[in-house]
């Protein structure tokens, strides 16, 4: 039996920011929920934001002890693609990695298919 690509990597550095963000908003239990939305400069872009509970059919991702809550039309797009958290001189940010997109715009957050 071949084993299947994970639909979503979430990387270490990625979960310690979900900690901040659990800390930070004083909702140790949320969890983060990924989606793509129409829009940005490329065409699609990435949302997150805390989440309580998934939604029916949300699609959950678990790395460690935090949990990403995807709805199966996004996951489509982000098969394969890995979820980490990067910071810099001027801050930080959530960067996705995704093999599945053919440009991508500078900010990180915006894509085409």
């Amino acid at each position: 039996m071949a084993s299947e690509e994970p639909s979503l990597v979430v990387t270490d550095s990625a979960v310690r920011r979900i900690h901040v963000l659990q800390q930070k908003e004083t909702r140790p239990d949320a969890s983060l929920r990924l989606r793509i939305i129409a829009g940005g400069c490329s065409g699609m872009q990435y949302r997150m934001d805390l989440a309580d509970a998934p939604r029916g059919t949300d699609v959950i991702v678990a790395a460690e002890d935090v949990r990403v809550f995807v709805d199966p039309k996004s996951l489509t797009y982000l098969k394969g693609s890995k979820l980490e958290w990067e910071e810099d001189l001027f801050g930080g940010q959530f960067k996705i990695t995704n093999p599945n997109a053919k440009h991508s715009c500078s900010c990180g957050l915006s894509f085409t298919i």
